[in-house]
């Protein structure tokens, strides 16, 4: 197994130390600390994908692990935001509307992409969706900072700058989505 793969694995594993620590009130700092796993974790998502490209280490096993990885983690990231420790509140209840916008392009994407794949097309990520990706790790990131700021419970300057950037990931996901979908729309036409 080459390093990218390792490193993608790592990730995966990553994810369930996060949800824990998210969770795990009962320590101090237990917020930032799952905000660092998570960081730590997306990084490996650049880095894993620079270290193949740059290497050729491009496997079919990279290619099946990394987007489940990148979207386990940040789908299991932004549900863990609706749903905090009781007693706490990172984002309002209208946030899940940015929640759901994004986990439904997840899944569109995934869907055409899975099309795309069975005609013999690859579809890569362009720039905007690399863009959407990084806004909505740094607003996971900012909210779960925020989510550690005292006193514990209350909306405050750097839960407001999450929530922005996530309501900007929001944005870039609906523009990145419709983008690849047009970039690429003959995979949605009929063979004669």
């Amino acid at each position: 197994m080459n390093l990218p793969n390792k490193l993608t694995l790592t990730r995966i594993f990553m994810i369930p130390l996060f949800v824990v620590f998210y969770y795990l009130t009962a320590i101090g700092g237990n917020f930032y600390i799952s905000a660092a796993i998570f960081a730590l974790a997306a990084f490996t998502d650049f880095l894993d994908g620079y270290i193949a490209r740059k290497y050729n280490l491009v496997t079919n096993l990279g290619k099946f692990l990394d987007p489940i990885a990148d979207k386990v983690l940040v789908s299991t990231a932004l549900i863990l935001l609706l749903v905090p420790p009781q007693g706490i509140v990172i984002m309002p209840w209208y946030a899940s509307i940015f929640v759901a916008v994004i986990l439904a392009r997840e899944l569109i994407v995934s869907g055409f992409r899975l099309v795309a794949a069975k005609n013999g097309q690859v579809i890569a990520a362009d720039k905007s969706g690399k863009l959407k990706t990084f806004i909505t790790d740094v607003s996971i990131v900012v909210l779960l900072v925020s989510a550690g700021i005292e006193p514990l419970g209350e909306m405050n300057t750097v839960n407001l700058i999450g929530f922005i950037l996530l309501g900007v990931s929001a944005l870039l996901t609906i523009v990145s989505g419709v983008i690849m979908i047009v970039k690429n729309r003959s995979v949605l036409k009929d063979e004669k």
